[in-house]
């Protein structure tokens, strides 16, 4: 994303208008009327796992000045190239900022005709950020102590539901910056971010479960047959019972495949005299009780 902060309408329309006719092809321009507008989008879109290229912010703005918006901006994305819009008189102050926001550069308004004035700058501010851009995030993120009990029981709990997730230590500067666009203190941890940016602190593994995908609810109000446990024998009788035109349903506290579900390689197998995972035996039995209406 491209990110124009600027709190004059006219100059902020103007900018995105520019920006979003080169680069709106490639990159999703937001526009922002204030700092702390700008700082709440951009929480909202660390916490979604999205990426920021450049930030373009205006110097003169009530309540926060742009450089004290572009200092905030780096804790959340570090990466981020920061152009700073002055006018001729803030000049000085621009070349400040060079140092206390390390400033990749300041634009002077007006940017009249922006083929010479803009383009070219975000042109090589852009080339110099996909050479070492943030890394985009799609899982489910979980953020804890590495000796924490409540932390691995949550990680455990992904793990066994063959949920991906990736898991960042609060004390490291990945962790400590999703924490801060979170608004969470380090002392109500763990928090899981699922994959839509949705924020959950100290959930319990229902709430877990609700958020990552996993069917928390049966879908009807009536079955034929339910099967309590969903080790290797619970799911074969969901897949019998299923393909035979039974209404069936599988219920499993925990995840499911059970303790085989977590074995390495099974080896005494029916059908797998080559051995297979634990993971692989469980996903396929899944897949075919789904197929068959489980």
């Amino acid at each position: 994303m491209i990110v124009t902060v600027d709190d004059d309408p006219v100059v902020s329309r103007a900018v995105a208008r520019d920006v979003r006719r080169r680069y709106g092809d490639r990159y999703r321009v937001v526009r922002a009327g204030s700092g702390p507008d700008a700082l709440g989008a951009l929480r909202e879109i660390k916490l979604r796992g999205e990426r920021v290229a450049v930030l373009l912010a205006d110097y003169r703005m009530p309540e926060m000045n742009g450089i004290q918006f572009l200092e905030a901006a780096m804790d959340l994305f570090p990466l981020a190239r920061r152009v700073l819009l002055t006018a001729y008189a803030d000049t000085e102050a621009a070349i400040d900022a060079i140092n206390l926001v390390d400033l990749d550069h300041y634009l002077l308004k007006p940017w009249n005709p922006p083929e010479e004035q803009l383009y070219p700058v975000i042109d090589a501010l852009l080339d110099a950020w996909l050479a070492t851009p943030d890394e985009e995030i799609v899982e489910t993120r979980v953020i804890g102590h590495r000796w924490s009990a409540p932390s691995f029981e949550v990680r455990d709990f992904l793990a066994r539901n063959l949920v991906p997730y990736r898991w960042l230590p609060a004390d490291e500067p990945e962790g400590e910056r999703l924490l801060t666009a979170a608004g969470v203190d380090a002392a109500d941890l763990p928090v899981v971010i699922t994959t839509d940016g949705e924020t959950l602190v100290t959930p319990t593994e229902a709430e877990v479960a609700a958020h990552v995908g996993l069917t928390t609810t049966p879908t009807g109000d009536f079955y034929d047959l339910v099967v309590v446990g969903a080790g290797p024998a619970g799911l074969g009788a969901a897949v019998y019972g299923a393909s035979e035109g039974l209404r069936t349903v599988l219920v499993e506290q925990r995840a499911t495949g059970g303790q085989a579900g977590q074995s390495s390689r099974i080896e005494n197998y029916l059908g797998f005299p080559d051995g297979v995972s634990g993971a692989q035996l469980t996903e396929r039995a899944r897949r075919q009780a789904l197929k068959f209406g489980a």
